[in-house]
């Protein structure tokens, strides 16, 4: 929690990483809107960044083409990090009593009183705009698909509230980009983008599980639901059947394509990857189910490299 006597505008916030360059370059005034959206900790964006580029990669082995379109892949970074920075400020919005009574979040901005609800519903609606620009390049096809997300995300930050599940909503949200990319390059959605959507909903809950295993005790106490407090130590095990299954439908996805050696290979680095965080974590170790659950952002390029190295030697 922040020192009573640091300025309200330089505050840290508990749970930022320190010494981010958000922090120490950007104007005292901008640093509260940096931290709504989450500019300090990139993982986000990256974990919403993945469907959408494993999509677009598996969309170039479907049609032939020699890689991924760059166009594209630019598009859904830009729009991944501004669509994530929206959620999160969402989010706090919707949760700033929560977050005042949970001891990692209540030095957030909005409830460290940073910035006013009224800001930070400007700043959202700025970021949403950056969104649908970006939508707003793709196909109409694309364009209806992207908006009709949208319904999952409003929901979302509501679901702690009502059911042990709020990760699978998150991932309902967050895999979206699955069907995208195969949407933006084919104006449609077939089953390979379906199978890859799946996929990443079990890989989201798992990975979105192992984060939440931070707060299990605040949790417990101000009534947030979740899939780690309803694991509990029985996590080892159902991340086992979550990352098998996610596994097994992006082989199913792969499978509908046709794909070779290269794309096989880094699915099974992707598949060693989760292994490996099976075989790692410690739900009462808070940093390390922290270290685990950013490590899915390497846990995306095994899987994203095996489908371009696909496509270029297909396309060659």
């Amino acid at each position: 929690m922040p020192d009573s006597s640091e300025p309200a505008d330089t505050a840290t916030v508990a749970d930022a990483v320190r010494g981010h360059w958000a922090d120490r370059w950007l104007p005292a005034a901008a640093r509260p809107y940096a931290r709504l959206c989450r500019l300090e900790r990139p993982i986000g964006w990256w974990l919403l960044l993945w469907p959408c580029w494993w999509s677009t990669a598996l969309a170039a082995v479907a049609a032939g083409a020699r890689w991924p379109n760059p166009w594209h892949l630019v598009l859904f970074m830009i729009g991944a990090i501004a669509m994530r920075g929206a959620g999160c400020t969402y989010n706090d919005i919707v949760d700033r009593d929560i977050d005042a009574a949970v001891a990692r979040t209540r030095s957030r901005p909005i409830p460290a009183g940073q910035v006013t609800v009224r800001q930070a519903k400007i700043f959202l609606l700025v970021q949403a705009l950056v969104g649908l620009i970006v939508l707003l390049q793709f196909n109409g096809f694309a364009i209806v698909a992207g908006i009709a997300s949208l319904g999952v995300v409003a929901i979302y930050p509501f679901m702690k509230r009502i059911t042990n599940w709020p990760q699978a909503v998150l991932g309902l949200a967050f895999s979206w980009g699955a069907l995208m990319g195969w949407a933006v390059t084919f104006g449609r959605i077939e089953p390979p983008a379906i199978a890859l959507y799946a996929a990443s909903i079990l890989w989201t809950i798992g990975y979105d599980t192992i984060y939440a295993h931070q707060d299990k005790e605040d949790d417990a106490v101000v009534g947030v639901r979740s899939t780690a407090l309803l694991f509990g130590r029985h996590t080892r095990l159902a991340l086992t059947i979550l990352y098998g299954a996610a596994v097994l439908a992006m082989a199913v996805a792969l499978g509908m394509v046709g794909v070779g050696w290269p794309a096989k290979l880094g699915l099974a680095a992707f598949a060693a990857h989760l292994a490996w965080q099976i075989a790692a974590i410690d739900i009462d170790d808070p940093d390390g189910c922290l270290k685990l659950f950013r490590s899915n952002r390497d846990a995306g390029w095994l899987l994203f490299a095996g489908l371009v190295a696909e496509a270029f030697l297909r396309g060659a």
